[in-house]
């Protein structure tokens, strides 16, 4: 077994479920849990999670490159880009959830609301960027 191989595959697993969680949780938020002020605060948790396990993951991609090759991955153009929408996502969702968490229960119905959009289009875009990033780097 290839320990490199393996050691992408383990970091790509939890890009993966966080992935799921920062676009899933805020669907489910928005859809399901409506005036669950309860649910809504765990899935406020769960997309909290996903965005710490989509950065550290992210930061493990680089990791395991530098790693093996005593560098980081050569990216340019488009791929850079995608990069960049990534990590802008993933820090304006980190910012909006803890907001969320911490004062979201004093906001109104419409301002939860807009949230929780907020967050869905975070991971959606981050979703996104993240098959240009793989295909143009």
């Amino acid at each position: 077994m290839d320990l490199q191989d393996l050691s992408y595959a383990l970091v790509q697993v939890v890009h993966n479920f966080g992935a799921a969680s920062v676009v899933a949780a805020p669907l489910v938020a928005l859809r399901f849990a409506k005036h669950q002020p309860e649910n809504r605060r765990r899935l406020s948790w769960i997309v909290l999670f996903g965005w710490v396990a989509q950065g550290a993951s992210g930061i493990g991609f680089g990791a395991v490159s530098y790693y093996n090759y005593a560098k980081f991955p050569d990216i340019h153009g488009i791929a850079t880009v995608a990069l960049v929408i990534k990590v802008v996502c993933a820090i304006s969702a980190l910012l909006l959830v803890l907001a969320l968490l911490a004062k979201g229960s004093n906001w109104s119905e419409k301002a939860q609301h807009r949230a929780w959009h907020s967050l869905a289009g975070f991971g959606t875009i981050a979703i996104t960027a993240a098959a240009f990033l793989r295909w143009f780097s």
